[in-house]
């Protein structure tokens, strides 16, 4: 029996927009409606450059560890950990030695993530 195209699993993304962040830094971006699941893999001491946008976003430490910077602020992060960063607070992300996967959320949905592509920003 297959699945509704609404279901999805960690263990297999391929049905996410693929967008390549920047170096080391994948993402496949699942949008809905209202929100939108973005499931990042970081390569080890891969580094997002410092960014802000309009949208909300919510992220979840799945696998890893790194540091998580937001308004100025570097803080640890390891697996478990999860952050709200509001709208257009600056932020980034560097991965610690094994690498991490986060899970972001956006609400609403970021326009620029609806396909496939590179960079943080439209």
């Amino acid at each position: 029996m297959s699945r509704p195209e609404t279901f999805f699993n960690f263990s297999d993304l391929s049905k996410g927009i693929s967008r390549t962040l920047a170096p080391g830094i994948d993402t496949r971006v699942f949008p809905g409606e209202q929100a939108m699941f973005s499931v990042v893999s970081f390569e080890p001491g891969s580094d997002g450059s410092i960014h802000a946008h309009p949208e909300e976003q919510w992220g979840i430490l799945l696998e890893g560890s790194g540091i998580r910077i937001q308004d100025g602020v570097e803080v640890p992060v390891g697996k478990g950990d999860f952050w709200r960063t509001p709208g257009e607070v600056e932020h980034g992300f560097r991965a610690g030695p094994d690498g991490a996967k986060v899970l972001d959320v956006f609400a609403p949905p970021r326009a620029a993530y609806r396909n496939a592509g590179s960079g943080f920003a439209a």
